[in-house]
């Protein structure tokens, strides 16, 4: 019998990575409506989760209602809104210059987070898909003279219907080397901050979740770090070859989303 019919049987939550797992840029991965549509059948519920920060929540909501994937902001969860979280909770009086698109910058200004371009106390550098040398420059230079230094996620590349592009991790790997050795500190997935955002959504439903998406180090990491099981899709970033190099071991691989639905009873 096949041993990940069995895991999926205790898997009733499924928190599902979007970008490289769901669909790749504006295409939808075959079979992914097909899961969603089998979740529902056998009683089962989902939260989309990206760390793909350069969107919105309702950016998003209304790209995959395009997709006829309709949902609720209830639904979905980016690591922007993670990071939110954090800063309102912990430094909610504290300047930010922000590295982001306008649509995390909007949602960082409705969260109510003092937003400046000159000498702010925290750096924080998302998804940036305008990013220009002078955003650049002035983060290094804000960090290099002592900001404190945060990234809504650390996904190295964005996968695309075309291929990859740089994401996050790889801005980062710049500041980093520009700023004498200064390490960011992450939000998103795999962080501490992000299971804790997701069990006050699920009202703390640890037991029954499962974490799926295409990143071995982000995805999957989330939950076999934090005692959940983490399910690898073949259809983004990760091959069967990284898996083999990874200190991270998916839980179970599957080719896609459609081959899970057809595992679940």
């Amino acid at each position: 019998m096949d041993g990940r019919k069995e895991l999926l049987k205790k898997c009733r939550y499924f928190i599902l990575d979007m970008d490289g797992t769901f669909y790749l840029g504006n295409e939808i991965i075959d079979g992914s409506l097909e899961f969603i549509e089998k979740l529902k059948k056998t009683g089962r519920e989902f939260l989309f989760f990206t760390n793909n920060s350069s969107k919105s929540p309702e950016v998003y909501i209304k790209k995959l209602a395009g997709m006829n994937c309709h949902i609720t902001r209830d639904q979905i969860m980016t690591s922007g809104d993670v990071t939110i979280r954090y800063l309102k909770t912990y430094f909610p009086q504290k300047t930010i210059y922000l590295v982001g698109t306008e649509p995390l910058v909007q949602s960082f200004k409705e969260a109510g987070l003092r937003l400046i371009s000159d000498m702010p106390d925290i750096v924080v550098i998302g998804f940036d898909t305008t990013l220009t040398y002078e955003k650049l420059e002035r983060a290094c230079t804000y960090i290099r003279n002592g900001a404190d230094f945060f990234a809504t996620h650390c996904d190295i590349n964005c996968p695309t219907e075309h291929g990859f592009i740089p994401d996050v991790g790889a801005f980062n790997a710049a500041i980093t080397l520009s700023t004498g050795g200064r390490q960011p500190r992450y939000f998103g997935k795999p962080c501490e901050e992000t299971i804790e955002m997701i069990l006050a959504h699920t009202n703390g439903r640890r037991h029954d979740l499962a974490f799926v998406g295409d990143r071995l180090y982000t995805d999957v990491a989330t939950g076999v770090k934090n005692g959940v099981p983490g399910l690898l899709v073949l259809t983004g970033e990760a091959t069967m070859e990284d898996v083999a190099k990874s200190d991270v071991k998916p839980d179970a691989i599957f080719k896609d989303l459609k081959e899970i639905a057809s595992l679940l009873d």
